[in-house]
């Protein structure tokens, strides 16, 4: 009825226009435009995604229709309908009078005169998007000249100089030695110096080659694993790492860890940065499976909170994807291609069609654990097969020691991986094993082994042995009769009978043996206890044929149904000799067992499980029930036109966006991570927005010196250590805090580098420094994180713990993090919750702080011990104990007033209220 009017009044317009007249875009439509729309759809706003002060935007139409006008047809416009619409909530404009009957009339007449809009005629240009500085390839700087070339003690410093200069500033004078060694250790370790190493820092740069001494303590902290742990944290900070799912289910991934441990040994191991980025998208492929862990790091939904109709599992797969794409394409790249999501970016050149062709390249991702394949799969393999013929020869021997059958004495109960029947030697050529009954469907036994009185084997079909059987299932390698006899264990070598319950099995040798025992298991392997044979006999044909049982069931302890709970080795019957050589031999079976069971647990992490991928539709304002055209995997159209096959197989989707995203003609790659790495040094990046190098985002500060660091990187090998070198071996790094008001003025952010920027340590330096100093940090890498809370997941009643012991006092890289939870104590120095990618930890000063820091149970126990520490090292002396404490702590001897302050507090309050005083003091808390 709407439409109908619409049409109606419009019909009415055309009748009363006079014919012929012809409408002139510049003087009769863009009036209209100007007036009603362009506040919603000009330069500054573009609602709905339409845009009409533009030719070529405002036929492209918006969001939720395609274009805005069809030329020459009037009922298909979707201008014409919008503007004459009865509906309130639909019509446009949306506030004030709306068009007048001649306004619409000339539009009408546009419409169906072909609305002519000619070219050049357009008052704005559209922006090329891709004009922006960080769009282009990188360029080749060279240092500048500078004034001042006594200053400089490398390209960094030239470039920074030069600015400086430029601005009619100076740097400030350089730090002194101690102060530059607590900074660079603090920063890349995340620990203070030693004592000890304060002292022999001072002896060796006190001496004229006193340069080498600080390239010596680089390349030391550089070598140190605690280097790794330290800058970790940053990267993980980064990809929204934790060891919760988030959400309102918030349960633990109990197999996050491993990529935490794996980005840890990367940094250590200083992988280049291009293939960090390969193993983090296709380790799989590389040898580095943990490294997948990145992919899936954010918040995701479990498949019990997404509702169980086709909608919901829909949407939450999207969302999903989303955090993939997003993680992928901020932590790399530094764009919000997130932002296109439900409709072409608005400021960067990324259109929806972009960003549904790089959610192809990941649509066979799904978040879960995967069985890792260790880098010595090969080595395990050939010593598990050692083991495991070991292992089964102490257990021969063993059943040398388990009573004779028939004789009285009750035997051990049956299992599914070895049962040995021993008898009276009988010379024989033939054995027959028949069961009477089974716990669970057909018999099943992986080994049938007849042992002769001088403990040889028999019963091989490499010996000649010959095998009949009654029925016999034959699953092709896996359960044919050959396999009974043929020297291997294990389910996939095994016969089965084809009647339940029941079967026999007929061994021939080729000769006459005298033989004692019989041995025989459903699953030597133990993965399988099912098929068991739980009432048979055992027959020996004597010469003329004639059989005689020698073994059955009967005289064995009762069987119990799914008792895993090993029998113990019964020493009834032994003589002390034999049951010293038992023990000896039940000692190595326990040794072997675990050797076996380490060598052969097959790891998991939370690491996505991959499989064929998902077709992948442009979705109409990023609706799931709105599918489009089905697009495939393709990068970013603005920057290249890399693209794969729809049928392109999962793997290789991955492979392709790996390469394009680590390649050194990228022109955004290098030019972020060497960001990242100057923002960790600097606390803030030459470009501020580490994560958004988009049109959005801050232009460098310095981008001559952004561009030469990043050809230094890709130069050097994606080298991340040797950035560091560079940047902690700078004049510029190496200038004191002292404060310029004049410079301040001009520059208070200190952006351009006239002073050393100093700042609070995060955190986690916090912690563990307090722990270090009092003597308490258990230095142990690796491994499932500790607890901050008395659970690991859950809705809610997430209750700290408070004090800490054994694996508690690692470093807090290695706690369970769990997501949305702060910790008690140092949550509140801006630590991260896992949440969102933190891009740059923005640092607060809260009262929370000062009262944590100072009241809570970890600095009251971590101040006692340091304390401890230092009352056993220096017995009575409370002025040395205080000259011991403050270079401990502060990495300096107290001053004379200090230690008069300090006096006072020890013999009041105890050291370790000193202890306590200096873990809160600014000079404890923040980089020099």
């Amino acid at each position: 009825m709407k439409k109908a009017f619409a049409f109606a009044l419009l019909a009415s317009l055309l009748v009363a226009r006079v014919d012929g007249a012809t409408i002139d875009f510049v003087r009769d439509v863009r009036p209209i435009f100007q007036k009603h729309c362009y506040s919603c759809h000009g330069e500054a706003k573009q609602k709905s995604d339409l845009r009409l002060d533009i030719k070529s935007e405002a036929f492209k139409g918006g969001a939720g229709y395609g274009p805005i006008v069809v030329p020459g047809n009037v009922e298909e416009s979707p201008l014409l309908e919008l503007v004459t619409t009865d509906d309130e909530d639909s019509r446009m404009p949306p506030e004030g009078v709306g068009l007048s009957a001649a306004e619409i009339d000339t539009l009408t007449k546009w419409v169906e005169q072909n609305a002519v809009w000619p070219d050049g005629v357009d008052l704005a240009e559209l922006e090329d998007r891709l004009d922006h500085w960080s769009f282009k390839p990188v360029t080749q700087p060279l240092p500048p000249a500078v004034s001042d070339e006594t200053w400089t003690r490398n390209a960094i410093d030239s470039f920074v100089l030069a600015k400086l200069q430029r601005e009619g500033l100076t740097p400030s004078p350089p730090a002194d030695a101690v102060t530059w060694l607590r900074r660079v250790t603090l920063d890349l370790t995340g620990l203070p110096p030693t004592p000890e190493q304060v002292t022999a820092f001072l002896q060796h740069s006190n001496a004229a080659d006193n340069d080498n001494a600080y390239e010596a303590v680089v390349d030391r902290l550089l070598q140190s694993p605690r280097y790794g742990e330290r800058w970790a944290q940053h990267w993980l900070d980064v990809v929204r790492y934790a060891d919760t799912h988030g959400f309102e289910v918030n349960t633990e991934r109990p197999n996050a860890w491993p990529y935490r441990d794996y980005v840890i040994e990367a940094f250590n191991n200083d992988i280049p940065y291009d293939r960090f980025i390969r193993e983090q998208i296709v380790g799989d492929a590389v040898g580095a499976d943990a490294a997948t862990g990145f992919l899936i790091t954010a918040s995701v939904l479990l498949p019990g909170q997404i509702g169980r109709d086709a909608p919901s599992i829909r949407l939450a797969r999207q969302d999903a994807l989303d955090e993939i794409v997003v993680n992928i394409t901020q932590t790399f790249l530094g764009l919000s291609v997130g932002c296109a999501r439900c409709h072409d970016h608005k400021f960067d050149p990324i259109s929806q069609h972009d960003y549904y062709a790089m959610q192809a390249f990941v649509s066979g991702v799904e978040y879960a654990d995967r069985e890792l394949k260790p880098h010595d799969s090969e080595a395990r393999a050939i010593e598990a097969l050692e083991l495991k013929k070991e292992l089964a020869d102490v257990h021969q021997q063993l059943a040398l020691f388990t009573p004779l059958a028939g004789v009285g004495i009750e035997r051990p109960p049956i299992n599914a991986r070895m049962n040995s029947d021993r008898f009276a030697a009988q010379k024989s050529k033939r054995v027959r094993f028949t069961i009477h009954a089974t716990n669970k469907l057909e018999p099943c036994i992986d080994e049938l082994e007849v042992f002769d009185t001088g403990g040889r084997n028999v019963a091989l079909a490499s010996l000649g042995t010959k095998v009949t059987s009654s029925g016999n299932t034959t699953v092709a390698n896996r359960h044919e009769l050959r396999l009974i006899n043929d020297g291997n264990y294990g389910n996939s070598q095994s016969w089965m009978s084809n009647e339940t319950g029941k079967g026999w099995v007929v061994l021939e040798f080729d000769e006459t043996h005298e033989i004692e025992r019989v041995a025989w298991g459903r699953d030597r392997e133990g993965k399988f206890a099912d098929r068991l044979a739980i009432d048979y006999t055992i027959e020996v044909a004597d010469l003329e044929g004639q059989w005689t049982k020698v073994a059955d069931a009967s005289d064995r302890a009762e069987f119990v149904p799914n008792k895993n709970t090993p029998v113990p080795f019964s020493y009834d019957g032994l003589s002390d000799d034999e049951a010293r050589r038992a023990k000896t031999l039940l000692n190595r079976q326990h040794e072997l067992e675990k050797q076996l069971a380490k060598i052969t647990e097959i790891p998991k992490a939370f690491a996505g499980n991959f499989r064929k991928p998902d077709a992948i539709h442009l979705l109409n304002r990023g609706d799931p029930e709105q599918p489009e055209e089905r697009v495939q995997p393709a990068v970013l159209s603005s920057f290249d036109d890399l693209s794969l096959p729809a049928d392109a197989n999962e793997q290789q989707r991955r492979i392709a966006l790996a390469d394009w995203i680590a390649s050194p003609s990228h022109p955004l790659t290098a030019r972020v991570m060497v960001n990242r790495i100057w923002q960790s040094h600097f606390g803030m990046g030459i470009v501020e927005t580490a994560s958004d190098f988009g049109r959005m985002g801050t232009p460098p500060s310095h981008p001559e010196l952004l561009d030469w660091l990043t050809q230094q990187f890709t130069q050097s090998g994606w080298s991340i250590k040797q950035m560091h070198r560079m940047i902690v071996l700078s004049a510029t790094y190496r200038q004191s805090t002292q404060a310029n008001p004049a410079a301040a003025s001009k520059d208070a952010d200190v952006r351009w580098l006239w002073r050393y920027p100093s700042r609070r340590v995060d955190a986690e330096t916090i912690r563990d420094s307090m722990l270090m100093t009092a003597g308490r940090l258990d230095l142990t890498m690796g491994g499932r994180g500790f607890d901050l809370f008395n659970q690991r997941g859950g809705l809610s009643g997430f209750t700290p713990v408070e004090s800490f012991s054994g694996e508690g006092l690692k470093r807090m890289i290695y706690a369970h993090k769990v997501r949305r939870e702060r910790d008690a104590v140092f949550g509140a120095f801006d630590c991260p919750d896992g949440g969102q990618s933190t891009a740059r930890r923005i640092e607060s000063t809260t009262p929370i702080q000062a009262l944590n820091l100072f009241n809570s149970v970890f600095t009251l126990e971590q101040s006692a011990a340091f304390a401890g520490r230092v009352q056993t090292e220096i017995a009575e002396d409370v002025d040395q104990q205080i000259r011991r404490v403050y270079q401990i702590a502060l990495n300096r001897d107290p001053q004379a007033d200090e230690v008069s302050e300090a006096q006072s507090v020890v013999h009041e309050h105890g050291l370790a209220t000193l202890c306590r005083a200096l873990y809160n003091s600014n000079e404890f808390l923040f980089l020099p």
